[in-house]
């Protein structure tokens, strides 16, 4: 496991197993599952220090739970009483396999919910007293210091905190002798990720577009959810089954520095993209589309409510799964994945498969709407099954002899069958028959009436009824019955089907991705255990998919030198999309798919920062400028020689030297690092960044521009970069495209060469010195023809229409 501390300590390195058994280390744990999120924090008594993992996706086998748990080894777990069942069945086999292998046995402490609720933990947390928080804070500067140092936009998260600090609390872990105002120390709170995986966090994954969700069109499902946008998953995702989409935005959300995973993802798809194996491929996708929800139809069979479709689907899925294997056993064994399925997918699949092809009468379960059995399964159903098919011809022979001992005044008469009941006698009602007595008839039971019949039982009906008894119902018990004996066989071999839904999912992204690579000419990217990256024209997998022509570009990123690049340029020239496009290609290579460039080497990264979009948290109360600060702070705080910074126009949203000044400092924090510092790419329009010389003259440093071209009055955009430096940002030629009015541009120009001059800006409104000297002499005239004797002169009038008036637009 690897961590990065929030407040600027470093981790210490994973306890081994005579470290954990000393005496005062202890690490007591809080965990919450919901709706696919997990969320861990924990105590750790060495270092009194908090760890906490945000909300992370994982599955309903919890692996990653199981992972966390394995490397932490806590000695208590605390956890929510109304949980899920998927966690409480993990935590009872976790306590009995650990007891059997010799292991640490964790505590299971369960509270009340009310303990996990989110408004609860969020007032724990801010009423406690911590030692880092400088005393002297107010309450609202010690909510801004908190919100930089955890995650608040991670309900789950703040849950398992608040529940662990309760748990603290009451055990007093660490201070149990001392007095009860002493409460347990935490020091320190420190992000933790699993190892290999690459740490990013919300920002990344919104400014990146990896997942965008949208509106659905449907009027029908406008209140059921969201559909997947314009993103990075909806253009990878072409999986032909449910569980390649679940996998696939799981390995999204865990990009991973595993080079011997992701090779063995890339030799895959690297297979699938050969010519010679075009065939094999359409193969394996036509199987793929018959993989069914297996875990809801297994669910449903404990539950003893399978469905007639659930059935079609199981079967499809074995059968699908068999064509998998045996297409797999003749590809080569060389690849991990192939070799996988030939030795998982075993042969209680097709006994699956053939077991139900043998017993469910799948016509017959469709017309009936229920589970039906085949013929020659069991001879007891199949000779009542006869003799229901030949009742009809029987009950017509029947009928005709209780005819003849019948009144002549009947006409006619049947005998039926119907379920639950049994056989009666069917005969139509007389017009004399008017009241109930009037259905009386010697030597017959009368049953009821029915649309105009009335219905007896017989002698012979009863006489049916003891020789061939409820067909019907007894047919339907038996085959109920062969169906529990089914699904009783079916669930026993349940593993193998489990094994299918994970390594078709694997199959399933692998081909999705080789589709995508195929169809916009991706490469395989080359990893190193060097820092640095080398692509060749690179270039961005959604831009390049909404624009009619698209511009590559390369990114050359050395081990000791351009460590940090500066860009430079206009607006609209491509800055932010070329930082996006440097992230994009390396995250798709963290996730083991092909990339689009010709060429791509990529080094070693542990982590993805960025501050390209601001995103507003109304809930947190912070402005943009402090949200940009916060994802800033995460980078310098967090990144290390093998991360990934990019960084897009930061400084902008407070007073311009404020800006400056912040973003020199940052850098130059940087640079002070050597080639310890990370991987920064950093678009600005500070040029005075490099006039003043602001920035030390290092090998560290590379400075790119966009090129463009200035026509007279039009600017060109090539957006190509290059090395050197834009000194202009060409603010009217950008004003102009967006439609300004070319007076306002004028007048920006204007006052722009007047500042960068040091020249005084005149007012525009102002009047000349001819015009104000000529309204002087007018009013002055006019004052002099005044007849001040007169006392009918208003003075005060003349001052307010004539005098005051001139002086505002004199002065």
């Amino acid at each position: 496991m690897s961590a990065t501390s929030v407040m600027g300590c470093a981790l210490p390195p994973p306890l081994g197993p005579e470290q954990e058994d000393q005496e005062g280390s202890e690490t007591h744990m809080s965990v919450l599952w919901y709706a696919g999120q997990l969320a861990i924090t924990y105590y750790d008594t060495e270092d009194c220090s908090v760890y906490f993992m945000p909300d992370t996706p994982d599955n309903e086998d919890l692996k990653l739970l199981h992972k966390a748990i394995g490397e932490i080894n806590p000695q208590c777990i605390v956890t929510s009483a109304k949980q899920d069942q998927n966690i409480a069945k993990f935590l009872a086999n976790l306590t009995a396999s650990a007891g059997d292998n010799n292991t640490r046995k964790p505590e299971i402490v369960l509270f009340p919910n009310i303990d996990f609720g989110l408004e609860v933990s969020k007032q724990r947390i801010l009423s406690r007293q911590f030692p880092f928080i400088p005393s002297h804070m107010t309450a609202t500067e010690k909510i801004l210091y908190l919100s930089s140092v955890i995650p608040f936009e991670t309900p789950l998260m703040i849950r398992a905190l608040g529940g662990l600090l309760k748990f603290l609390d009451r055990r007093r872990v660490g201070v149990e002798l001392e007095e009860s105002t002493i409460a347990v120390p935490i020091l320190a709170f420190k992000k933790f990720v699993l190892t290999d995986i690459v740490n990013m966090d919300q920002d990344a994954y919104c400014v990146l577009q990896i997942f965008k969700s949208d509106i659905h069109p449907s009027v029908y499902k406008l209140s059921s959810g969201l559909k997947e946008g314009f993103s990075l998953y909806g253009i990878l995702n072409r999986c032909r089954c449910k569980w390649g989409e679940k996998l696939l935005r799981l390995w999204l959300t865990r990009p991973t520095r595993n080079l011997t995973e992701l090779n063995k993802r890339l030799d895959v798809i690297h297979f699938f993209l050969l010519a010679q194996n075009h065939e094999t491929v359409l193969t394996l996708q036509g199987c793929l589309k018959n993989i069914k929800n297996v875990p809801l139809i297994l669910k449903r069979m404990t539950l003893s409510n399978t469905k007639v479709s659930d059935w079609q689907a199981l079967y499809k899925t074995a059968y699908s799964a068999v064509c998998l294997r045996d297409t797999c056993r003749s590809l080569p064994s060389t690849i991990e994945l192939f070799q996988t399925i030939s030795r998982v997918f075993t042969d209680d699949l097709h006994y699956i498969a053939t077991l139900i092809s043998k017993v469910v009468d799948f016509e017959g379960s469709i017309s009936e709407n229920r589970f039906t059995v085949r013929p020659n399964v069991d001879p007891t159903i199949d000779e009542k099954k006869r003799k229901l098919m030949g009742l009809s011809d029987f009950l017509t022979e029947v009928a005709r002899k209780e005819l003849e001992t019948l009144d002549n005044h009947i006409p006619s008469c049947c005998v039926i069958y119907i379920p639950l009941i049994g056989f009666l006698l069917s005969i139509p009602r007389l017009p004399t028959m008017v009241d109930k007595s009037d259905f009386e008839i010697e030597g017959l039971d009368f049953m009821f009436l029915s649309e105009d019949k009335l219905h007896y039982r017989s002698a012979r009906t009863k006489e049916l009824d003891s020789l061939l008894g409820d067909l019907h119902c007894e047919i339907r018990d038996q085959e109920t019955l062969i169906m529990h004996q089914l699904q009783t066989k079916i669930l026993e071999k349940s593993e193998v089907l489990n094994s299918v839904i994970e390594y078709t999912a694997h199959l399933d992204v692998l081909l999705a991705l080789a589709v995508m690579a195929r169809e916009n000419a991706y490469c395989r990217p080359r990893f190193t255990h060097r820092h640095g990256f080398h692509i060749k024209d690179g270039r961005h997998p959604l831009m390049e998919l909404c624009a009619k022509t698209f511009v590559a570009n390369p990114v050359n990123s050395g081990e000791a030198t351009r460590r940090i690049k500066i860009i430079t340029g206009p607006n609209s020239s491509g800055k932010s999309i070329y930082l996006k496009q440097v992230g994009l290609i390396v995250f798709m290579a963290l996730i083991g798919s092909y990339v689009p460039a010709a060429e791509a080497e990529i080094g070693v990264i542990d982590g993805i920062y960025t501050r390209i979009h601001s995103r507003e948290s109304v809930s947190v109360g912070l402005s943009t400028f402090m949200i940009d600060l916060n994802q800033v702070a995460k980078a310098v705080n967090n990144a290390t020689e093998r991360s990934l910074v990019l960084i897009d126009e930061f400084g902008k949203g407070t007073n311009t030297l404020d800006g400056l000044s912040l973003l020199a400092a940052v850098l130059r924090y940087w640079i002070s690092q050597g080639t310890q510092c990370p991987q920064v790419f950093v678009s600005t329009n500070f040029h005075s960044l490099m006039q003043l010389g602001l920035l030390p003259d290092t090998p560290l440093l590379e400075y790119l521009t966009m090129e463009t071209h200035q026509d007279g009055d039009e600017l060109i955009f090539f957006y190509q970069i290059k090395q050197g430096m834009s000194t202009v940002s060409h603010a009217a030629n950008i004003a102009a495209l967006a439609g300004m009015p070319a007076k306002i541009i004028e007048r920006g120009v204007e006052v722009s060469e007047l500042l960068r001059n040091g020249k005084a800006i005149k007012r525009i409104d102002h009047p000349s010195k001819g015009d104000r000297m000529e309204k002087s002499t007018s009013v002055v005239e006019k004052f002099l023809c005044l007849d001040l004797d007169d006392p009918h002169v208003d003075l005060e009038e003349f001052m307010r229409k004539e005098v005051l008036p001139l002086a505002a637009s004199v002065l």
